[in-house]
């Protein structure tokens, strides 16, 4: 039984996917160097105005399972991240827990959608901001199969309250309610080292945005972590979302 990748890459039509297939060149280089399968998600099972993408992947069994794909551990992972090609195996890390990466980014906003979610949906419950990891790097095995039905049990039975206080906070879809299950639900949850989904770069001061920066226009975060998270990036004068250091991230690390 091989390791998995799992990245869903859903086209909405709205661009927003243009450069995710450079991210799965990354991860497919890596997971043959490391003796892992690419499973590559493009389907959706849902329209997105009843689950969000975010949401559907805590299908993934079920989508292994009908691909008749066998497997050990699972990664479950953004698709605008960028793999360093000499990142060492995670999956050798995990000690078979429940692994995520702590979300070492925007605390207001964490303490924000915490408070949100918690007096919207857990009755005023609170969450460690020091425990709560970002959604987009999440490591599991067979032992979180009832974790997922309850999931997506969740889900189905609070559905119009879920899409609700999603659009009243806005601050996120899946990944507060997972941290607040995942602590309902005595889920043994290893923290991994932030090098495995270094987030927010823009405000560790590591995307050059703008001529006025003191800092120079290189990939410094390469120097900073193995897996490189491209969230939350401001509109800017020059122009460089996500589809720009995806594409340029990769070009420089594997061209």
């Amino acid at each position: 039984m091989k390791n998995i990748v799992f990245i869903p890459n859903i086209d909405l039509g709205n661009g927003r996917n243009n450069s995710y297939h450079y991210s799965i060149k990354s991860w497919k280089h890596w997971c043959e160097k490391n003796n892992c399968e690419l499973l590559v998600w493009e389907d959706l099972l849902y329209p997105i105005d009843y689950m969000k993408i975010t949401w559907q992947r805590y299908y993934v069994f079920d989508i292994l399972e009908a691909n008749d794909i066998d497997y050990n551990q699972i990664l479950m992972v953004d698709a605008d991240t960028i793999i360093h090609p000499d990142c060492p195996n995670f999956f050798e890390l995990t000690d078979n827990k429940y692994c995520g990466v702590m979300n070492e980014g925007d605390y207001e906003w964490v303490l924000r959608s915490v408070r949100g979610f918690g007096d919207e949906l857990f009755e005023g419950k609170r969450i460690k901001p020091w425990n709560y990891i970002n959604g987009g790097f999440q490591i599991l095995n067979k032992t979180h199969k009832d974790f997922y039905k309850k999931v997506i049990e969740y889900y189905k039975g609070n559905s119009d309250k879920i899409i609700d206080t999603i659009a009243k906070l806005k601050t996120a879809t899946d990944q507060t309610i997972i941290n607040f299950l995942l602590v309902e639900n005595n889920i043994d949850v290893k923290i991994l080292p932030d090098c495995y989904n270094l987030v927010d770069l823009y405000r560790k001061n590591l995307l050059y945005l703008d001529s006025n920066h003191w800092w120079t226009d290189e990939l410094h975060f390469l120097e900073a972590g193995w897996v490189y998270h491209f969230n939350a990036i401001p509109p800017n004068s020059m122009n460089r979302d996500t589809n720009y250091w995806i594409e340029r991230t990769y070009k420089e690390l594997y061209e």
